[in-house]
């Protein structure tokens, strides 16, 4: 056998495997550069570099980078990475910020342990380290991630701060302008540029809104609620019932009621007042209803329609009424309830015009099932229910939050009926919220979703929750046209045919598509 020239043989070539990589992007409203289309490209130049694939996208456009809840696709991607239904090894994210600016940096650091603890890496691509464990790289990112909360926290006290200098100035800041008042514009220059109508709004981020006195009939309306509250010693309720026989309605359309006479009788813009921050959601935490020593007030910024004096005396009555009032005549009123309708509930506290409102009563015995048990009732099933209705409200109020937090994202306008929780969208359609609790019928065997009362309100639309059979997390959304009945209970079944399922969706984008949409029409 002869000699073999080694050099003449060529060594096979290796090629290295294809690492599958899914790319993660997230838009904000902040800035032009973090938009979905400018961080593909930044991910996919860095993919190509380092010899990856990208097979799977994940995209929340629009979202707040401060809490998961809302976000969906991250929330999707957490999922398929704890499921092991992946087909990538590497997840690709512009930077640090846009994973999140979680508030707790410990809960952005948990998200990508959940990720490398099944083994897939994630990769921030316009970062200056490289995201390899290393001491440097941890220490990097962890400064990141809380100069990303920081940025949240300072660009929130910036707006805030903003936000007040306007009400400080005397310009009326979002919501409704209420009976008996109109909003009107004015321009940089302070010169009227005529009344916004319902439906209408400002084009120009330079003009201003003030309150200006309404129609006569409604000025008339809003002072006769005065008059008979503070001069005839009528109660609210009477006030609501004498409105109702004369075929007067609120703002809304709505009849009156003992709370929407509250929140004529009790609101400062009457005199003339600009109040902002009675309540606050700052960073997405917990919705918090502040005492009025720390609103924002600014003392004559309106033309009032009712005196200073006739509105201190309404107030001096409202409080001397609950001071007076004392644990056993709010009993008192719930025994003769109970001996007039044989059980006690918070709807039936709120039907009964001639009682106090039901949050009086958890101010005194800090849950209405302990008012009841006083009272010598034993409301049963409430026992077992309560604690679950405390957290479908807790949960109502947070989705409401988002919706309201989402749209304003998008660039809309969205202000709360405080009476009713209506939403009134960038002043063309009114929405409302409504969680649908489970329960389970044992004979016949089925299952059911209670719709609440209150999804009877005249909105346009109504968004229904749908919870899963634990009654803790949303199952799905309907989104239903008005509903005008006067059914004493509505309720959704696992199958609600072809007419309800077509509004069925799992989450709430198509609502928000049809809001940008209208909002598009306007611009048009």
């Amino acid at each position: 056998m002869g000699n073999i020239d080694l050099s003449l043989i060529t060594p096979p070539v290796l090629v290295p495997a294809e690492i599958r990589a899914a790319e993660y992007v997230r838009m904000s409203t902040e800035h032009q550069q973090y938009s979905t289309d400018n961080q593909r490209d930044a991910i996919r130049q860095y993919a190509q570099r380092r010899g990856m694939i990208i097979t799977r996208t994940y995209v929340d456009a629009g979202k707040s980078g401060l809490r998961i809840e809302g976000r969906a696709a991250l929330k999707q991607l957490i999922k398929d990475v704890e499921t092991r239904q992946t087909d990538f090894s590497v997840i690709l994210v512009y930077d640090v910020s846009r994973w999140g600016r979680f508030q707790d940096t410990d809960e952005s650091a948990y998200y990508e342990y959940v990720c490398r603890r099944a083994n897939i890496l994630v990769h921030y691509c316009a970062e200056p380290f490289e995201n390899d464990g290393s001491a440097i790289s941890a220490i990097i990112k962890n400064l990141k991630r809380a100069m990303a909360a920081e940025y949240s926290r300072e660009l929130s006290s910036k707006v805030f701060i903003g936000m007040c200098r306007i009400i400080e100035l005397g310009y009326r800041q979002g919501g409704c302008a209420g009976i008996g008042l109109r909003r009107m514009l004015r321009d940089i220059d302070g010169n009227f540029k005529g009344t916004l109508r319902r439906g209408e709004q400002k084009s120009l981020s330079t003009d201003r809104v003030i309150l200006v006195p309404g129609p006569p009939d409604e000025v008339a309306i809003v002072r006769s609620i005065y008059r008979m509250f503070v001069e005839e010693k009528r109660a609210k309720a009477e006030i609501a019932r004498i409105l109702r026989e004369q075929g007067a309605k609120t703002e809304w359309g709505h009849r009156w009621n003992i709370h929407s006479i509250h929140e004529v009788l009790t609101n400062e813009k009457y005199i003339g007042n600009n109040v902002y921050y009675k309540t606050s959601f700052k960073l997405q935490k917990r919705f918090v209803r502040n005492p009025p020593d720390m609103w924002i007030r600014k003392p004559g910024a309106f033309e009032p329609i009712i005196s200073p004096d006739l509105f201190y005396k309404a107030q001096n009555i409202i409080s001397e009424r609950r001071r007076r009032c004392t644990n056993e005549e709010l009993l008192g009123d719930l025994r003769a309830l109970l001996e007039r309708e044989g059980r006690l509930s918070g709807p039936l506290i709120t039907q009964t015009e001639d009682m106090f409102g039901k949050e009086i009563y958890r101010q005194r015995f800090d849950t209405l099932v302990s008012a009841f048990k006083l009272a010598g009732y034993n409301p049963g099933k409430d026992f077992r229910y309560a604690a679950i209705n405390r957290e479908l409200h807790k949960i109502e109020s947070q989705i409401v939050a988002d919706v309201i937090q989402r749209i304003h994202q998008l660039g809309g306008t969205v202000a709360q009926d405080p009476v009713t929780g209506v939403l009134e969208i960038n002043n063309e359609f009114t929405a409302t919220v409504a969680v649908a609790r489970f329960r389970e019928w044992v004979r016949p065997r089925s299952r059911h979703w209670f719709i609440p009362g209150d999804i009877r309100l005249k909105a346009d639309v109504a968004i229904v929750v749908r919870m899963d059979t634990e009654n803790r997390q949303p199952l799905d959304y309907y989104l239903l046209p008005r509903i005008d009945t006067t059914t004493k209970h509505l309720m959704l079944r696992e199958r609600n045919g072809v007419y309800l399922d077509a509004y069925r969706f799992s989450t709430l984008e198509f609502f928000f598509g049809m809001v940008r949409r209208v909002k598009d029409l306007e611009a048009v």
